[in-house]
């Protein structure tokens, strides 16, 4: 660990994942997105490993879902992103596919949150756009995060760059981030590593970290 000022300034993975400091960020693993990856089981098989370590070592965690308003509360960029990834031509054509009470919009079930754990709705790609998320972190004195879900190249990487800019220590779980197009995956990745701000990780290496931390009090939450 590096000191200076008065700061503990952290350079490598182990000394970023202090339970006291970091959390987890289980991003829209939701059935209406991951029924559309090709290797959606296994995406979920490594977020489950992750978030089962991260759980054993007393991380906080917390989930995220896109949410879809009404066609008649989009607004103006919420109604071109539709029509972009839906690929049709006018709003008419639109169909939300994550409204509140659909199955689409609901998270897997092997993610299931527990009742220590928060979950956060979002219309945006950054997950601290528009939610209580960077309030929650700095009231708890975090100031890292692993993150994993689905998709790396059009939520995971607005996320971890808008965590630079707010001085969070962002921590990519390749191999447990999804993507609809491996090509553009990849490229976010290479962006990512290339701007220097986060630390890329796989899922054998975080929950080799995470098993060998102290398991909390379960009637106690972490300090």
């Amino acid at each position: 660990m590096e000191r200076a000022f008065g700061l503990d300034i952290p350079r490598t993975l182990e000394e970023v994942c202090d339970p006291q400091r970091m959390a987890l960020l289980v991003y829209d693993m939701q059935i209406g997105i991951l029924s559309q990856l090709r290797n959606g089981d296994q995406v979920t098989a490594r977020v489950v490993r992750v978030l089962e370590a991260a759980r054993h070592a007393g991380i906080r965690v917390f989930f995220f879902r896109h949410l879809s308003l009404p066609k008649e509360l989009m607004g103006v960029s919420q109604l071109r992103m539709a029509m972009a990834w839906q690929r049709v031509d006018s709003v008419e054509q639109v169909k939300p596919w994550f409204l509140r009470d659909a199955p689409s919009f609901q998270l897997v079930p092997e993610v299931a949150p527990r009742p220590s754990e928060a979950i956060f709705d979002k219309i945006t790609m950054s997950a601290f756009e528009g939610t209580p998320l960077n309030i929650a972190l700095r009231d708890c004195g975090i100031n890292a995060f692993a993150i994993v879900g689905v998709a790396t190249e059009i939520g995971i990487e607005p996320t971890v760059r808008h965590a630079a800019d707010l001085g969070y220590i962002p921590v990519i779980v390749s191999d447990a981030c999804g993507s609809g197009h491996e090509e553009a995956a990849q490229r976010s990745l290479d962006s990512l590593a290339f701007a220097g701000d986060a630390i890329t990780t796989d899922v054998e290496t975080l929950c080799g970290i995470f098993g060998r931390m102290r398991t909390p009090n379960p009637d106690r939450p972490p300090a």
